[in-house]
């Protein structure tokens, strides 16, 4: 195996026996067998584009096959497998259907060279594994190429998830999925590296739009994320925790537990769902339980009741941890030995009962912690204050804002986004939104003017709100640039939705980001001499040298 899109990747090069993650070498072969597949689909998924055809249920396949790779979603081999074989048998189809296409626009056959069609290893395991090894990351030989292409692919893999998240809301964009085709597909060309480039800022565009288009499908459906104060304690009730990104999960979570005598809890990037004002009608949605993703096997341990997954993150059983038979999985997440939850039938909806049932049989969740927090501040509600932000810049009361947006994780070096978030001047405010809220949504940081020193958005995909928040300051101010507002950019990076993220900055034309607590194992020295000369993209430094140049404005 070899495998370097997370930023705990092994030694900061790549993990090369087992993912630091835990993913086993087999489970990460498959991943590398299943996105080779992906990339066949989009060969020709791009020439039916350039026809002027869309094929949306195949688009969404191969989103959804993109999210099953990111970083703690899937580890049942027997479902990449499932995969891979009706990727096969939709390439096979798309084949057809633009061959068909073509013959019917120009009245001819279409004569290029094609992907080879064959499913020759569909049914042999020895085979599968075989060639998932011929088709990995190390099999382009160019370090700089590769770096290219896997920056690219990083990046589509987070497009990928948000574009998932959308389409299960019911909102889908033609375009979105025929950039992830074409994206995919000019990783099996040949392209000069101003063509491969190009597609990486491309892949930054895409992100923008669909986070837009996320956000359109959450707000929709769901109302304007309002402040809201969260408790962080529990109740004398059973519980069901929740944990992931999927809201729809949610409302049907809530939906069915109505009455029940079971209490729903949140934890990691579930957390935001609290801020949701069509979510506030349940009175038994009581708050959040735990932190961010990598406390999971204590706090899912001493919750005492089922956990949901809905999304990543999801990390593996210690040998001293019983919750397996209270695990479930739904969605794109898979576990040996976690009961799944199947899909929703066109119209209908999850059946959570087992859960329930499950739920009704435990105990009440032991309590960790006591107190609330406070969260909800995404763009519709901070520009709803933005008179008395701007004023507060005017007069002296706000110096800076730092967006400190996007991943936790288990690094002790990552203790350095606490120290920043507690050391900065008070005259700052700190926008986050992601899992990297964690290292300080508890501090006590105090407010400006009425004005909380930490505004959190929510989820990584709110980082759009950050985005748009940043860009109506610019307005406001009659700024042409953006980088002319008093914002810096510390960001915490994990996964690659978090890349997708980081795409979607420079495309707005985001510069000076810092970035931590490393950069990217997957770009290459000439990769990242670019990413510095195009954009000043810089590693994190010691809390008092960042804290100083972010002040000074650098």
């Amino acid at each position: 195996m070899f495998c370097f899109q997370c930023q705990e990747t092994a030694k900061n090069q790549g993990c090369t026996i087992k993912g630091v993650c835990g993913k086993p070498e087999d489970t990460a072969n498959l991943q590398d067998l299943l996105i080779h597949v992906l990339k066949g689909i989009a060969v020709y998924g791009e020439k039916l584009s350039e026809l002027g055809l869309t094929d949306r249920d195949t688009g969404l396949f191969v989103a959804k096959g993109l999210f099953a790779t990111i970083t703690n979603v899937g580890w049942d081999n027997d479902r990449f497998i499932a995969m891979i074989r009706e990727g096969l048998t939709r390439r096979n189809q798309l084949r057809d259907f633009f061959l068909a296409a073509y013959r019917e626009k120009h009245g001819s056959d279409f004569t290029e060279p094609l992907p080879d069609a064959a499913t020759w290893y569909a049914d042999d395991p020895a085979a599968f594994a075989e060639k998932a090894k011929s088709v990995g990351i190390l099999a382009t030989a160019n370090e700089d190429v590769r770096s290219l292409r896997e920056l690219l692919i990083i990046g589509v893999k987070g497009i990928a998830a948000y574009t998932d998240h959308a389409a299960i809301l019911g909102y889908e964009q033609d375009d979105i999925y025929g950039f992830i085709m074409k994206a995919l597909a000019s990783t099996t060309k040949e392209l000069a590296v101003d063509e491969m480039v190009a597609l990486v800022l491309q892949a930054g565009e895409a992100a923008v739009n669909t986070m837009a288009l996320l956000d359109k499908a959450n707000t929709s459906s769901y109302g304007n994320p309002e402040i809201s104060e969260v408790n962080i304690g529990v109740r004398d009730k059973p519980g069901i925790l929740i944990s992931g990104h999927d809201l729809k999960d949610m409302e049907e979570l809530l939906e069915q537990t109505a009455g029940t005598g079971v209490d729903v809890y949140t934890h990691g990037e579930m957390l935001p769902a609290n801020y949701y004002p069509a979510f506030k009608k349940y009175d038994h949605f009581v708050g959040n339980y735990g932190s961010s993703w990598w406390h999971q096997n204590n706090e899912f341990e001493s919750f005492n009741g089922p956990i949901l997954l809905t999304t990543n993150c999801l990390v593996p059983l210690k040998k001293e941890n019983t919750y397996l038979d209270r695990l479930y999985t739904t969605g794109v997440v898979s576990y040996v030995g976690a009961t799944h939850i199947p899909d929703r039938k066109a119209g209908g909806s999850k059946d959570f009962s087992a859960l329930i049932a499950r739920a009704k049989r435990c105990s009440a969740p032991t309590e960790i912690e006591t107190g609330t927090i406070v969260g909800g501040f995404a763009h519709n509600q901070v520009l709803a204050l933005a008179d008395k932000v701007i004023d507060a810049v005017k007069s002296g009361a706000v110096k800076r804002f730092v967006v400190m947006a996007g991943c936790d994780g288990r690094q002790k070096s990552r203790s350095y986004y606490t120290e920043v978030a507690e050391k900065l001047p008070k005259d700052t405010i700190i926008l986050t939104a992601g899992c990297a809220k964690y290292r300080y949504n508890k501090l006590n940081l105090g407010d400006i003017g009425g004005i909380p020193r930490l505004l959190d958005a929510g989820q990584c995909n709110d980082c759009y709100s950050l985005a748009v928040i940043a860009l109506k300051l610019k307005e406001a101010f009659g700024l042409h640039d953006i980088n002319e507002l008093p914002i810096s950019y510390d960001i915490a990076w994990y996964e690659q939705k978090a890349v997708a993220v980081l795409l979607a900055l420079l495309f707005l034309g985001v510069k000076g980001i810092r970035l931590g607590p490393t950069l990217p194992a997957f770009l290459s020295p000439a990769v990242t001499k670019v990413l510095v000369e195009r954009f000043n993209i810089k590693p994190i430094d010691t809390v008092e040298n960042d804290i100083a140049a972010m002040m000074s404005g650098k």
